[in-house]
């Protein structure tokens, strides 16, 4: 996600740097999934996975926010 982020952040346009913002929020998305299959097979507790998920809908809404701002100057 973070690496998204990066490279969206050395391209050439606002546009393209909320391209990769896209990116890294549905790479967010994907890891959550991946947590829930963790916690299914037990190799993470339901409470790792909760602090986990509350922590990605913080990061979530940071993305959306940054998206949102970005977006305004354009």
């Amino acid at each position: 996600m973070s690496s998204n982020i990066a490279e969206g952040k050395g391209r050439n346009s606002k546009k393209e740097f909320i391209q990769y913002l896209h990116i890294a929020r549905g790479s967010l998305f994907e890891t959550i999934t991946f947590l829930t299959i963790f916690y299914k097979k037990k190799w993470i507790s339901g409470s790792n996975l909760n602090d986990l998920r509350i922590a990605g809908d913080t990061i979530g809404k940071q993305l959306s926010s940054l998206i949102n701002s970005i977006r305004k100057t354009i």
